[in-house]
């Protein structure tokens, strides 16, 4: 039957008031580098720059902190975008032959993104034919003319249109067909074949009024387009890839697809010119590739820029991505390891000045943005301060750490200071904005492991996520590849003189080397780094380099336990002898597993010096100062066969899968015939006439839990140590705590280990003579046997105990050791406290059993008020596999807010996803980019940002002019609602944060598009003329009665 409980009437409205000014959730930034980019912009004078992608995303970047999120409503590709000059507007070519008019706006002194306008060809049947006007299906390449007031339009059927940028209209009767370009040909160039495609716009650099137009079979036309006749003709017979003016406007260099480029020069008479005057293949004389851009810069010395990408040679180097860069004699062939997508200088704009003098090289690939210093020797790379690709090698793992000391700050800076030394003179050249934010109260430290056994620390502490410091763990194991390495580059010959540019490398040496988990104790600078192949290294930071023998030990966790053989791979073998280590993280002790199995959980308690590392098979316990085990437990089930196959093994037992999968239908199948069925359809009138009887609003009813099948004993992969946790607490007796160490299993196992660590040695380097003892003090069975997740011992005042070294250095209020201790286990399942040490249930909530989701990720959060500074909750965060963020109270375990964050297909965004202390979280939205977003109302980092914008008074958009132009054909304009009147309340924080548009790689966005296609439309576009016409008015008409209204 079902249960009622009855209660008053609605919530507490102080608690609710109190949940608003604790919990509040936002997606606030973006970290790392845009998924999947193909296009770039650059605006020289406000010096931002623009990236846009395939899933149509578009992100503007300025100096460090400054950043512009927004997203176009299809998810189409951005082919193309273009900055209007200081005018702060952006406008996008999709894939779809689509534009859109983007405007960084400022309200309550911020500046935000936002798309003004947006103009689709038309594509009507019939408007295509030779009788009409030329054909705008499928737009190229766009082209802003002089300030940037109207762009020129280049297509597929070889005609230039041209459109009005602030109102997105097209301009009637200065459309340039191909047939208008043939007459100034000659009749042996025409010869029956058409020109192509227009493959390259590019303006005059001295007059406004003129353009080249560049067409797929070679020809270039110098087109004046205020006197609309070709000024110049160039008769090309190469396939033309791209076209670029220099300074002076006197010379054309063009780009074409056999490896070449060719120099025109402007001057030289009005006769079409069939010759360049110079043309050279750079890499000849074999066949080479396109040549898809170069660009051309002067400089007072006299000696010319040339920079280029592909024209490599074909058999030798087809499949290199290259960028080369040519001055006098000097050659070099930047070598990168993902396609370039396209590339900027960065130089003197200014009119008066008479050279470009280019200061830096900016290059957008596939996996990385790469800048070189141009006016240094060597042209040296300049650091980024975002933008790094996390991905460079697969990110395994990743943690955090919060209020990181000074110290320990300023020691990681130097260490990679001394890994990249950088000239003084480099410096990031992308520096527009203003960053408005506050400087960070507390440092926070983003950890993360990668593939090929390196863990990079990144600086999370604001919007940008700027690289600290990297440390490679590969340097202590001999791996396979080495010989081979040196044999290739011992082949590589001279020419081309490449140069490898970039740390984008996603081969890893040996799989083996991969960073599983990482724990960092930052009060004593000691990490731990556990890896693939059962390697658990404990490290510490040093200021200086040094050589020193690394001390090696291993722990059993079979315990010689009979009938398992590893079958999995090998342990990776160490380096003997003394061997040299940089500045920075050093290892001291190496500790291996076997079998060498993935580490799947680790802890490390530098006040005790001991870690705790927990595989497959078990989990140990190591002294690092006595360099001796001290713990090594089996967990492994009789029938854990696949535990021993190893993660690099792909041999299942399918039989076994199917065998339990029938076994568990079955089970389901007698256990709900068990059931009483004959005066169940009276039970269920009952109950649906009960719930058809309107009841009072009072009344609440008991949500049903679901019933939880309890998991086999044999299942594989039980004895997986999902988790491990140190504490001070109470465990064999009421009077006396002491250190104990728990672990958790995947079969809801959880044990508790009582320490005997010398008191005399808390906090010194030397361990005394007494080792440190374990014992087996309680033993915990879960009942349905859902894997453990978290161990967390909780005071007597029900917060959680400090971290090492926090209490006894006054670092964190102490720990209540009055009162009774309790314990907060987390499973899969549902959250438990027992009180310590009995270890009896105090209360518990089943989220599985009410929610039907299963825990991913828990962690304990501090919450600070947004309205009092001094009041705080700390809070039990969960995630979920569903996507969803759940926030309990602790110890009480109420549920308190729950948020949609992830979507549920996202399995590997789920699995990455990290809490912080302080309520905010990370999770992959790629392989290059962590979502950052925020549980809290107090503690949020957003983009807080400002751009100095100069904009022409006649050249405001029509959303913000009163009479609105009358679209013309596919235009669907969105206008934003008028701005509201002074006393207008302002909209949520939400609905203004530059951020609040979802990612397009992470967000499952519901768009409403039934306004841009009516049934009005489409009969204008089968109607003859002069209905289109009376229908177009009377839509004006419509739209301008619609304005009066609005403005009413």
């Amino acid at each position: 039957m079902m249960k009622f409980r009855f209660r008053r009437q609605g919530a507490d409205p102080q608690r609710e008031k109190l949940k608003q000014e604790l919990f509040a959730f936002h997606k606030t930034v973006e970290h790392g580098f845009p998924n999947q980019p193909s296009a770039l912009a650059f605006d020289p004078e406000l010096r931002i720059m623009a990236i846009g992608t395939r899933s149509g995303a578009v992100k503007i970047y300025g100096a460090p902190g400054v950043e512009f999120t927004g997203l176009h409503r299809d998810a189409a590709t951005v082919t193309q975008m273009h900055f209007l000059p200081g005018q702060g507007r952006l406008l996008t070519l999709l894939d779809d032959s689509s534009l859109h008019l983007w405007e960084i706006v400022h309200r309550n002194g911020c500046a935000h993104l936002e798309e003004a306008l947006s103009f689709q060809p038309p594509t009507r049947p019939g408007f295509d034919g030779a009788s009409g006007p030329p054909s705008l299906a499928r737009i190229t390449v766009v082209l802003l003319v002089g300030a940037g007031d109207v762009a020129a339009l280049g297509t597929e059927g070889g005609s230039v249109f041209f459109l009005d940028v602030p109102t997105l209209t097209l301009l009637e009767g200065q459309t340039l067909g191909p047939d208008e370009v043939l007459r100034s040909v000659p009749d042996d160039y025409r010869c029956g074949k058409a020109l192509g495609p227009v493959e390259s716009l590019q303006g005059h650099p001295r007059a406004p009024s003129k353009i080249v137009i560049g067409y797929s079979r070679g020809l270039l036309v110098v087109w004046n387009q205020a006197a609309r006749c070709a000024d110049r003709v160039f008769l090309g017979n190469q396939q033309l890839e791209s076209v670029c003016w220099e300074r002076s406007g006197r010379t054309l260099v063009s780009s074409h697809s056999d490896g070449s480029y060719a120099i025109w020069s402007v001057d030289a008479g009005s006769s079409p010119t069939a010759q360049p005057t110079a043309a050279t293949t750079p890499y000849g004389p074999f066949p080479c590739k396109a040549i898809n851009k170069i660009l051309w810069r002067n400089c007072a010395s006299g000696e010319h820029l040339v920079v280029f990408s592909g024209g490599m040679p074909r058999a030798s180097y087809g499949d290199r991505h290259c960028v080369s860069v040519l001055q006098a004699a000097s050659l070099v062939t930047l070598d990168f390891t993902s396609r370039v997508i396209d590339f900027f200088t960065v130089h003197s704009t200014r009119p008066e000045d008479d050279f470009d003098e280019p200061q830096a090289l900016a290059v957008l690939l596939e996996e990385e943005l790469v800048v070189l210093d141009l006016q240094t020797p060597g042209w040296p790379a300049v650091p980024a301060p975002y933008l790094a690709p996390l991905h460079s090698s697969a990110i395994t793992c990743s943690a955090h750490v919060a209020n990181v000391p000074a110290k320990l700050w300023a020691r990681l800076v130097s260490a990679g200071e001394q890994q990249s030394p950088q000239p003084a003179s480099a410096s990031w050249p992308i520096t527009g904005g203003r960053n408005l934010a506050q400087e960070p109260s507390q440092r926070g430290l983003l950890l993360t492991g990668h593939e090929d056994g390196t863990v990079r620390f990144w600086d999370a502490s604001g919007v940008a996520l700027r690289p600290l410091y990297r440390l490679s763990t590969a340097g202590l194991f001999q791996t396979d590849c080495e010989h081979a390495d040196s044999l290739a580059q011992a082949a590589e010959d001279d020419w081309p003189p490449f140069r490898k540019v970039g740390c984008f490398d996603p081969y890893s040496d040996d799989p083996r080397l991969g960073v599983q988990k990482v724990a960092l104790c930052k009060y004593t600078a000691q990490m731990v780094v556990a890896g693939t192949a059962g390697q658990v290294l404990v490290l510490e930071l040093s200021d200086v380099p040094s050589e020193q023998v690394v001390g090696v030990a291993s722990v059993d966790l079979l315990q010689d336990r009979e009938g398992f053989t590893w079958k999995g791979h090998e342990r990776l073998i160490p380096r003997a002898g003394p061997l040299p280590w940089p500045a920075g993280f050093q290892p001291r002790v190496l500790v291996q597993c076997l079998p060498p199995a993935a580490v799947t959980a680790v802890t490390l308690h530098a006040e005790w010096g001991l870690v705790a590392f927990g595989t497959s098979h078990g989990f140990g316990l190591f002294d690092y100062r006595r360099l001796s085990p001290v713990l090594a437990r089996c967990t492994l089930h009789p029938s854990d066969s696949l535990a021993m196959e190893g993660p690099l093994s792909r041999v299942k037992s399918l039989k076994k899968s199917l065998r339990q999968s029938f076994r568990r239908i079955r089970k389901s199948r007698v256990s709900g015939k068990k059931r009483a069925v004959a005066a169940g359809s009276k039970l269920q009138e009952a109950n649906a006439q009960l719930a058809e009887q309107a009841g009072p609003h009072d009344v609440e009813v008991t949500p049903v839990q679901r019933r939880i099948e309890p998991r086999s004993a044999d299942d594989s992969l039980s004895g997986v140590v999902r988790c491990l946790y140190f504490a001070d607490t109470f465990l064999r007796d009421a009077a006396h705590h002491g250190p104990t160490m728990w672990a958790g299993t995947n079969s809801g196992s959880v044990f508790a280990y009582a320490l005997e660590v010398p008191t005399a040695a808390a906090g010194t380097e030397k361990r005394p003579e007494p080792a440190v003892e374990a014992v087996l003090g309680k033993e915990v069975q879960l009942m349905h046997r859902a894997p453990v997740v978290a161990i967390a011992v909780l005071d007597g005042r029900g917060r959680p105990l400090p971290e090492p070294y926090e209490a006894s250095r006054d670092l964190a209020q102490a720990p209540d050791m009055q009162g009774g201790h309790a314990v907060l286990i987390a499973s899969e399942e549902q959250f438990k406290v027992f009180t310590l040490p009995k270890v009896s249930a105090k209360t518990k909530f089943k989220l599985t059993a009410h929610e039907g989701c299963r825990v991913r990720k828990v962690a304990l959060v501090t919450f600070a008020s947004a309205a009092c500074e001094d009041y705080a909750e700390t809070c039990l965060a969960c995630l979920t596999n569903l996507g969803d963020v759940h926030v309990f109270s602790v110890p009480g375990l109420r549920p308190q807010v729950h948020y949609s964050c992830i979507r549920k297909e996202d399995i590997s965004g789920i699995a990455s996803c990290v809490f912080t202390r302080h309520g905010q979280g990370f999770y992959l939205i790629s392989p290059s980019e962590f979502e950052r977003f925020s549980l809290s109302a107090r503690n949020v980092t957003e983009p807080l940002c400002s751009l100095d914008i100069s904009r022409p008074r006649d050249a405001t958009p029509a959303r913000y002019v009163e009479g609105t132009p009358t679209p013309r054909f596919g235009q669907t304009g969105r206008p934003s609602p008028a701005p509201p009147p002074p006393d207008t309340p302002e909209p949520p924080e939400a609905a203004r944060s530059p951020m609040s548009v979802d990612s397009a790689t992470s967000a499952d966005t519901t768009l409403d598009t039934t306004g841009d296609v009516t049934v009005e439309d489409v009969k204008d576009f089968l109607g003859s003329p002069e209905e289109s016409e009376k229908n177009l008015r009377n839509l004006s008409e419509d739209e301008a009665r619609a304005c009066a209204i609005l403005i009413k």
